[in-house]
C-alpha cells in the first residue's frame, strides 16, 4: 500500500513518552483525508518500549482504514542515524516526516511543513534558532550553549548557510528519500548534517523553517561524549562522498 505521509520514530527507552506520543498523532491524523503509516524503529531499547508500541498497535490501530503503524526492531543500540535511515528506507509515502519520540516539535507543525514541500521543495527542516522559532521551554545554558557551537561548527566546516541543522522534525519528499537515504552512512547524532550535505551536493532544494519547540529534559545526546564524536563524523561525511 502506498501512503501519502510515512512518519518515522526512533525510539530508544522512551518507554515514559512513546504512547503519549503515538496518541498525539492518531488524534492529530485522525480526520485527515489521506493515509498515513507510523514507522517506529526501535533501537535496541532496554526498557519496556517494544512491547508498549506493540500493544499499542493491537489495541488502538485495528478501526483506523487510513492509517498503519509499522515496527521495525533492531536487535542492538545501532544509533539514531541507523533508525532514522532503516525507517525511510522501508517508508512507502509521498512525503516521509522523521519526528523524534518525544515530540519535542509539537505534530502540528507539519501543516506548515507540508504546505511548504508541496510549493516545490525537496526537504523542508525545523530551527530552533530563526527570529521566528517559538522556544517554549529552553534547554540547560550548558547544552544549549554547546548546541549552538556545535552548529557554528557545521556552517564552517560544511560551509552551510541553516541555523540549525539538529532540530528532529524534518520533512521530505520522495525524491530526496529516494536520493539521499540509499547513500547515508552515519549512525550517530550527525546523520542530520550527512543529510544536508548530501540534499546540498544533488542539487536539492531544503527550506528552513521556525518551529514551535519545548525542550525534553530526557535527550540522549551526552555533550562532551557526542560533541566529541560528532565533530569527527563532520571530517568523515566530508570525505565519504567528495565524489558526489
Amino acid at each position: 500500500m502506498d501512503f501519502f505521509l510515512s512518519i518515522i520514530i526512533p525510539v530508544y527507552n522512551e518507554q515514559r513518552c512513546v504512547g503519549n506520543t503515538l496518541d498525539k498523532i492518531l488524534d492529530y491524523f485522525r480526520n485527515k483525508e489521506y493515509s498515513i503509516e507510523i514507522i517506529c524503529v526501535n533501537d535496541g531499547s532496554n526498557d519496556n518500549t517494544l512491547n508498549i508500541i506493540e500493544e499499542y498497535k493491537e489495541t488502538n490501530l485495528k478501526n483506523l482504514n487510513k492509517i498503519d503503524l509499522k515496527i521495525i526492531n533492531n536487535k542492538n543500540n545501532f544509533g539514531k542515524g541507523y533508525s532514522v535511515r532503516t525507517g525511510g528506507l522501508a517508508s512507502n509515502g509521498k512525503y516521509v516526516l522523521f519526528t523524534d519520540a518525544d515530540l519535542s516539535t509539537p505534530i502540528e507543525e507539519f501543516d506548515k511543513f507540508l504546505r511548504i514541500i508541496e510549493d516545490g521543495y525537496n526537504i523542508v527542516i525545523g530551527s530552533r534558532d530563526l527570529p521566528d522559532s517559538n522556544i517554549i521551554q529552553r534547554q540547560h545554558i550548558i547544552r544549549e550553549s554547546m548546541g549552538k557551537f556545535f552548529n557554528l561548527l557545521v556552517r564552517i566546516i560544511m560551509n552551510f548557510k541553516y541555523r540549525d541543522t539538529q532540530c528532529g522534525f524534518k520533512l521530505f519528499d520522495r525524491k530526496s528519500v529516494n536520493n539521499i537515504f540509499p547513500k547515508l552512512n552515519i549512525n550517530d547524532f550527525s546523520f542530520d548534517v550527512e543529510i544536508l550535505y548530501l540534499a546540498e551536493k544533488l542539487g536539492l532544494k531544503v527550506r528552513e523553517v521556525p518551529i514551535a519547540w519545548n525542550n525534553s529534559k530526557d535527550s540522549k545526546v551526552r555533550i562532551i561524549r557526542d560533541s566529541f564524536r560528532m565533530l569527527l563524523s563532520l571530517i568523515k561525511i566530508k570525505r565519504m562522498h567528495k565524489k558526489i
